[in-house]
């Protein structure tokens, strides 16, 4: 499912991303997505977990809560990431460089009641 390749000589990254705990209502109910971005940014920086959190709202979220996912253009608290079953504070969180074969999973600790 992982892969890097180029589309129109931009090398491409293929990464799994998975919804739990509620935020799979935001990504139009799909809890596993396969995610293809740029392994590259804008700055000519290696793509990492921010590239991540912003491809996915801007690509692949339909819903308009962005609020209910990211706060300030960072993950909201008590969003749980994992990266490859780690959590993403021992990996770097948000400057973590993705890689293929990753899977980057995103759980809402938050309850209603």
């Amino acid at each position: 499912m992982a892969a890097t390749g180029e589309t129109n000589g931009a090398q491409q990254l293929t990464i799994s991303v998975e919804f739990s705990g509620g935020l799979e209502m935001l990504f139009s109910d799909q809890r596993h997505h396969s995610v293809t971005l740029p392994s590259e940014g804008d700055d000519g920086r290696r793509a990492n977990i921010a590239l991540l959190i912003d491809h996915l709202c801007r690509h692949v979220m339909k819903d308009t809560r962005k609020e209910l996912f990211v706060l300030d253009g960072h993950i909201r608290p008590g969003v749980l990431v994992l990266i490859n079953d780690a959590d993403w504070e021992l990996e770097g969180e948000e400057s973590y460089e993705l890689q293929p074969a990753d899977n980057i999973l995103f759980v809402s600790t938050l309850h209603g009641g």
